[in-house]
């Protein structure tokens, strides 16, 4: 029965598919075999998959079903299919960063956020597809095309982590765990109508992770749910010390820092507008939301690229050098602009930085939660979504980037063309228990949920009418 249901209606949550396994409704083996022919039936034209993992994820979904018979149970995750952006090691796969330059790779090992979730009884489903080396952006002269998004597939379902995007949105898996540097968590998650979280810089081991730039890299997932998320952070970092946060009967403060975007020529109507449909959802909810001031978005916007194309450079110096032909167009460009910073450049950076950083520190002083558009536009097409959209700063995605604070985006409707707005709140250092929190009231503000049999695109029948049309 409970198969029957994933076939006409998708997909349930985290939470409800960890019910039915355990219940015995559904063992994990058939969960499992249901997301494999759903990519193999429409991934053919959505791309977000670079290569499944099928005889692992057979037979871990065997041992979940084991588990659960004998009464193991290892947590909300057991039995569950996700999927892995390919800059993460698998061990006997390939980690092609979606580059022909690591097409002959084979990881020695898991990283450690995969052998955290194996202990936590999830089913690997396969690797997902990126921007070369998580920088290059979409190209058609790579080893593999460019992910697309399943609302409309003429349009991009996000930056580096676009697979992990378009897997949730397509609705191959609940979960995809993705990377984030300058916001290729969020971006795909908002232009994707999932839901993105970047924790705490350092929060999730990147141990086994290919770098874009070490000092900004974070590691998150990408899930249909805000409670998906709060699932899947737990099992990616269960040894750190636990969510720091507000009591629960506290009321939240959100301040928004308008100033950074509220002028800007790249922010779309329809985002604006869902921007202040949901803060009035949530000021009727009780929760307190005030306008805060922050440095121009232009100084984190240049203080990201710096540091990024700086870091990124030299992780790829000695292949540019030898291997130049094999990177593709876009990449080599922006390689280049990193070979042109020298090391005051990167400097000042570090220095701008860490100033930018105390500043956001200094607001919560004022509220618990920062909120704002996670993108100023909604997706963009593929064929123009590169170099000049990327320096447009409509991505507000990389001021957090470059804190290294908490932040998560969060659907909250569509555009006048269907495709989704994304909102991000942030919170203080540690403090994701506070940001999960006020995560799940503003996706029950906006509606996303209780209208997602109305607006989202579960698998498969949607999926198949998107493809036909």
């Amino acid at each position: 029965m409970s198969l029957e249901r994933l076939r006409v209606a998708g997909l349930p949550s985290i939470a409800t598919l960890g019910r039915w396994l355990r219940e015995g409704s559904l063992g994990s083996v058939e969960l499992t075999r249901h997301c494999l022919d759903l990519v193999a039936a429409h991934d053919t034209r959505i791309h977000a998959f670079t290569a499944l993992t099928t005889a692992r994820a057979l037979a871990e979904a065997a041992a979940a079903d084991a588990d659960f018979r004998e009464g193991r149970d290892r947590g909300p995750l057991q039995g569950i299919p996700y999927a892995v952006k390919d800059l993460i090691d698998v061990r006997g796969e390939a980690t092609t960063c979606h580059s022909r330059l690591r097409l002959a790779h084979r990881a020695a090992d898991d990283a450690v956020v995969v052998r955290r979730m194996t202990e936590a009884g999830a089913v690997l489903l396969g690797k997902l597809a990126t921007h070369e080396f998580a920088l290059g952006g979409p190209a058609f002269d790579l080893p593999f095309p460019p992910a697309r998004n399943p609302w409309n597939l003429a349009h991009a379902p996000g930056s580096s982590s676009s697979g992990a995007g378009a897997a949730v949105a397509a609705g191959f898996v609940r979960l995809a765990i993705g990377t984030d540097t300058a916001g290729s968590v969020r971006l795909p998650a908002a232009w994707s109508g999932a839901v993105g979280l970047k924790p705490t810089y350092d929060r999730v081991s990147r141990e086994g992770i290919f770098p874009l730039a070490w000092s900004l890299d974070h590691c998150g997932p990408i899930t249909a749910s805000v409670d998906d998320a709060r699932l899947a952070l737990q099992a990616m970092a269960p040894r750190r010390a636990p969510c720091t946060g507000h009591d629960a009967a506290r009321p939240i403060t959100i301040g928004v820092p308008r100033s950074q975007f509220a002028a800007s020529p790249e922010l779309q109507p329809d985002v604006a507008a869902a921007l202040e449909r949901c803060i009035a959802a949530l000021r009727a909810l009780g929760l307190s939301v005030v306008d805060v001031e922050l440095p121009p978005y232009a100084q984190f916007y240049a203080c990201n690229w710096v540091v990024m194309l700086s870091e990124a450079f030299s992780v790829h110096r000695a292949d540019l050098a030898q291997r130049f032909d094999d990177y593709s167009v876009t990449s080599t460009r922006r390689f280049a602009l990193g070979a042109t910073l020298d090391a005051g450049e990167y400097l000042d950076a570090q220095r701008l930085r860490r100033s930018l950083s105390d500043a956001v520190e200094s607001a919560f002083g004022q509220c618990d939660l920062l909120l704002n558009p996670t993108v100023l536009r909604t997706a963009p097409r593929l064929d123009s979504f590169g170099d000049s959209f990327l320096r447009s700063q409509a991505v507000q995605a990389s001021l957090y980037s470059v804190t290294g604070h908490p932040a998560i985006s969060v659907p909250v409707g569509l555009d006048h063309a269907g495709l989704p707005i994304g909102l991000q709140l942030a919170a203080g250092f540690h403090r994701e228990a506070t940001l999960l929190r006020g995560a799940t009231l503003l996706e029950s503000a906006s509606g996303w949920q209780a209208g997602a049999a109305r607006c989202a695109r579960p698998a498969p029948a949607a999926i198949a009418a998107t493809l036909a049309g």
